[in-house]
């Protein structure tokens, strides 16, 4: 076994008010039975999580048994599909509140896998990711960053997309003039104008959006996305952002 499980917890809390029960939870329960090769750890994590998510505790001890299911190998994909299967077996009500504290656990092994996919992504293109483009946030489903390139002459921003996340359907307006030029510079992702076919953006494919199109962009499903982005002059200029682009437009394009 490469691990032993050592608990103390017993002891702990309940050592001067009840030794017994707290030598059967640390030395017998955890001591000789989770130490037991018969079955490895993962899948005694799996079992005890399944035990009490059946019994409807949800308490601090489902807590930590998720984090123990977390530590020895149980990744987000395998928690919420054991979590679903038993919600047929056992209680919708009771996945839900497994759900919320299975949320909370594995919310920061996405941020970590995140990080390090964006580190890699940065390593593929010339220009900065920038920071969060949390300013336009209600405009986009999911995350988006925004960095400066150029702000002298002519306003030049590079547009990142996380994978699977796009913006909403949205008009460039202006009396003449105007519009909107995007240039792909790293990853896949799609542009599309209403009522028109989608069009791959991949590195080097430039995109010249006349004034007063609805359109909308983003990456594709499987990859992140960065394209530069300059307005156009032109007079009486605004954007207008209309409604979310649904996810069933975005996946008949993917």
């Amino acid at each position: 076994m490469s691990e032993k499980i050592i608990q103390t917890a017993g002891r702990e809390v309940l050592g001067d008010f009840a030794p017994e029960f707290a030598h059967f939870n640390d030395d017998v329960l955890f001591g000789e039975n989770w130490n037991n090769e018969d079955i490895d750890l993962k899948t005694r994590c799996i079992i005890t999580v399944t035990s009490l998510m059946s019994q409807g505790i949800t308490d601090s001890s489902l807590k930590y048994h998720l984090e123990n299911a977390k530590a020895h190998g149980v990744t987000k994909k395998e928690i919420a599909a054991i979590v679903t299967h038993l919600s047929f077996y056992t209680s919708w009500a009771n996945a839900w509140a497994v759900f919320r504290l299975a949320k909370e656990l594995w919310t920061e092994e996405d941020k970590v896998k995140a990080s390090s996919d964006k580190d890699r992504f940065q390593r593929e293109i010339i220009f900065p990711i920038g920071e969060p483009n949390d300013a336009y946030a209600k405009y986009f489903v999911g995350q988006s960053y925004l960095a400066p390139v150029s702000t002298e002459q002519i306003s030049l921003f590079n547009v990142t997309f996380e994978p699977g996340y796009w913006n909403s359907w949205h008009i460039h307006h202006a009396s003449s003039g105007g519009g909107q030029l995007l240039i792909c510079i790293g990853g896949r992702g799609w542009y599309q104008e209403e009522g028109k076919t989608a069009v791959e953006l991949i590195p080097g494919k430039v995109i010249n959006i006349p004034a007063n199109v609805k359109h909308w962009h983003g990456a594709a499903a499987d990859s992140w996305m960065s394209h530069l982005a300059a307005e156009i002059s032109g007079e009486d200029t605004s954007t207008e952002w209309c409604e979310l682009v649904s996810d069933e437009e975005y996946s008949k394009v993917n």
